[in-house]
């Protein structure tokens, strides 16, 4: 693969639009389970998940573009990190000073929506822990003799970790 300045722009573009549509759909999943509506989940699951694979395609091509640059412009970067990748700053201010520019706006796009993703997903998994704890201490209080262990309605023990419970109200 060789540099291509328009390709590398291209994919910037594609990755901060899949971003974007990732933390819609990540957050109408989030809506989705607070509000207990669950039709579609498996949809907008699939969803995420083939966004997810597009954007990993997607970064994997920018990581190649980015190497043919190193070698376009014959820069060894292998002594200057454990991991002999450069990073984007230490290449971008190599190149033409608005092709910099645009890059690097793009890049800084790329990462603030990716942070922005990031905090809501740590939230909703915060949010999602605090659940699953207040249950489990909701089931201790209301039947302590069993100890915290669930029963199928046949009255053997469920898991100890079931992704969802249904309530009997009838006694």
């Amino acid at each position: 693969m060789e540099w291509d300045y328009s390709r590398c722009i291209s994919i910037f573009k594609q990755e901060i639009a899949l971003i974007k549509k990732i933390s819609l759909v990540q957050d109408s999943v989030r809506q989705a389970v607070m509000a207990r509506e669950w039709t579609d989940f498996d949809w907008k699951m699939a969803e995420i998940n083939q966004s997810s694979e597009e954007f990993v395609l997607l970064e994997t091509e920018r990581v190649e573009i980015f190497g043919a640059l190193q070698k376009e412009l014959g820069v060894n970067f292998s002594n200057t990190n454990a991991e002999a990748v450069p990073s984007f700053h230490l290449l971008a201010v190599r190149l033409p000073s608005e092709q910099c520019r645009e890059l690097s706006g793009l890049y800084r796009e790329l990462k603030m929506e990716t942070l922005k993703m990031r905090v809501m997903n740590d939230t909703f998994l915060n949010y999602l822990n605090e659940v699953k704890t207040m249950a489990g201490a909701w089931l201790e209080a209301v039947s302590p003799a069993h100890g915290g262990k669930l029963y199928t309605c046949k009255g053997r023990q469920a898991a100890g970790d079931p992704r969802s419970m249904v309530f009997n109200h009838r006694m």
